[in-house]
């Protein structure tokens, strides 16, 4: 069985990814958006999206609407994958066959 991705596992990124996964490929959802659908802070909400994007997994995008500063997120194609991953591997370890 493969172990389970530390920097997924960690409750607040698994919330992320779990939400940036159900974004279509190559989509993005605004940080103010995300921050409401995870009912998290701005702060704890950005120290985590910074380690997911440090491992590859997010890329976060910065932008102008206007005069208007807008920041969104959205999974890399890495991780996609890494979730997937991720997934399968908790899914395998509810699988397994226990022995009493």
């Amino acid at each position: 069985m493969k172990d389970l991705d530390p920097v997924i596992h960690a409750q607040a990124r698994l919330r992320i990814m779990a939400v940036l996964s159900s974004v279509g490929e190559g989509d993005r959802i605004t940080f103010t958006r995300l921050q409401e659908i995870l009912d998290m802070t701005a702060g704890n909400l950005s120290v985590h999206l910074t380690k997911l994007e440090q491992a590859g997994y997010v890329e976060v995008v910065k932008s102008f609407r206007g005069r208007t500063p807008s920041t969104s997120a959205g999974l890399t194609r890495r991780g996609r994958l890494a979730f997937d991953d991720y997934t399968a591997a908790v899914r395998a370890l509810i699988d397994q066959p226990k022995e009493l």
